[in-house]
């Protein structure tokens, strides 16, 4: 079977540093789906009103995998990226055919929408707590049924020992004059981006977002954000 993408993702993230590890962590993180030019169509998404939730079934686009070996055990950074698991038994981007799988919330359906040029590029759905990158190839979407797919109280692997550090977040006024999505970035650096194996107080981190390149330093639980410049 040969699949192509029909949709790609917009994200105010075009690198992968700083990408919640999870979909779902930064509930107001903002994405949208805008289709291939051979699927926008307003009778494909005919129905998806209803629903709150999709699937989206995408590429790890940027990974890097020889996909001429296979590697039966990966580093989870949940685990401190020093405890290896099986492949399968993780949701890390290193697998054979590097599909991702996320749960996010639909915001909007616009039928009518334009793109950059004024051209019709609609129907684009709005979402939320998307973890993916700008351009990330989408390869199908499916509406999330909670009778389905949804199983409170089951075991979660090692997951269920491990816990996120969430970081408390300093911004300096500057900011809010800004125009970022501060909410948006705060719940993003609170999920503290940095390598698992990272500890180090002096050392300064920038990531790119909604166009500016932020930088920032962590010491102890507290992340600090030193400024913000346009890229």
């Amino acid at each position: 079977m040969e699949i192509k993408p029909i949709a790609r993702f917009r994200s105010p993230f075009p690198t992968k540093f700083g990408i919640p590890r999870q979909a779902g962590l930064a509930s107001g993180l903002r994405g949208r789906i805008v289709f291939e030019p051979e699927f926008r169509s307003a009778e494909a998404v005919r129905g998806l009103e209803g629903f709150d939730y999709l699937w989206l079934i995408w590429e790890f686009s940027e990974a890097q995998v020889d996909e001429k070996v296979f590697k039966a055990t990966v580093r989870p950074p949940r685990l401190g990226g020093n405890e290896r698991v099986g492949v399968f038994a993780s949701r890390s981007p290193f697998r054979p055919n590097r599909l991702g799988l996320s749960s996010v919330r639909i915001l909007s359906i616009d039928l009518e929408a334009k793109g950059a040029d004024g051209k019709p590029s609609g129907p684009v759905i709005e979402v939320s707590g998307a973890d993916l990158m700008d351009g990330t190839p989408i390869y199908d979407i499916k509406p999330y049924i909670e009778y389905a797919d949804s199983h409170p109280g089951v075991r979660s692997g090692f997951t269920d020992s491990t816990g996120w550090t969430v970081l408390d977040v300093v911004m300096p006024e500057s900011l809010q004059a800004s125009g970022l999505d501060l909410d948006a970035l705060r719940q993003v650096l609170s999920l503290d981006p940095r390598p698992a194996y990272h500890d180090d107080p002096a050392k300064v981190y920038t990531i790119a977002f909604e166009g500016c390149e932020i930088r920032f330093k962590v010491e102890g639980s507290v992340l600090t954000v030193l400024g913000a410049e346009r890229s």
